[in-house]
């Protein structure tokens, strides 16, 4: 699942007028760009969730035949629901019993997928996502075997520990994740339609459910969350 929904505030003034998702890095949209990330690994097979100028999302994915997969539309018109939230609603898009791998629009990266996949499978967790040591304005708290044990605003300096470890690494997280399909049960306090983010879910699992980092630090990670980012990731991503 691509997440393709938000309202894109720090992306302005491209987001008064078009979808972050459509934003152009080299002549080719974030959304493009993510589709044939996942195809170069296998992965033709897409759900992209939409509410923010949904209508010409809709019509790209339709004019440019899915850039070549098969991209499945959980709308989310009616509401906003943020990437847990809407990944909840997207649970009938899914596969009983298999696994799954999530991602954003706006983050371009270059981690490898099947490396993910081989650490998932190796240790077994409920979610295994990506992290690197990079500056970010928010770090998930990792012990030193990986295991998520908290969150921290590098800003405000305000942190949520759910696991006291000690020493705990901060790292930046990099967006791709892959989960175990058991995580649609553990989803359902939050209620169907509810706003919630996967770094929500991911805290409230982690003190009982392995919650995983795979660091890949020397790959490229660049979040186009703002204008000025686009030129930074056409230096990357040709």
């Amino acid at each position: 699942m691509i997440f393709c929904a938000g309202l894109g505030t720090r992306f302005k003034p491209w987001t008064d007028k078009h979808p972050k998702a459509l934003a152009l890095v080299n002549g080719k949209s974030l959304l493009q760009r993510n589709i044939e990330y996942l195809q170069s690994f296998g992965i033709f097979s897409v759900v992209i969730n939409v509410h923010h100028f949904a209508d010409q999302v809709e019509a790209a994915v339709a004019e440019h035949r899915g850039w070549g997969s098969d991209v499945l539309i959980s709308d989310e018109r009616a509401e906003l629901l943020d990437t847990g939230g809407g990944l909840q609603k997207a649970k009938s898009f899914f596969e009983e019993g298999q696994p799954f791998l999530t991602c954003n629009a706006d983050i371009l990266t270059n981690l490898h997928i099947g490396k993910l996949i081989e650490f998932h499978d190796q240790h077994q967790p409920l979610i295994s996502f990506g992290i690197t040591e990079r500056k970010s304005s928010r770090s998930l708290l990792m012990d030193n075997q990986h295991r998520l044990c908290g969150w921290r605003n590098n800003t405000t300096g305000e942190e949520k520990i759910v696991l006291p470890h000690q020493p705990l690494q901060p790292f930046a997280y990099s967006c791709v994740a892959l989960f175990d399909y058991s995580v649609f049960n553990l989803m359902q306090g939050y209620g169907l339609g509810k706003k919630f983010s996967l770094t929500d879910l991911y805290l409230a699992l982690a003190p009982d459910y392995p919650v995983l980092g795979y660091e890949h630090s020397k790959d490229h990670v660049v979040d186009v969350g703002k204008p000025e980012s686009v030129a930074l990731a056409e230096t990357l991503f040709l």
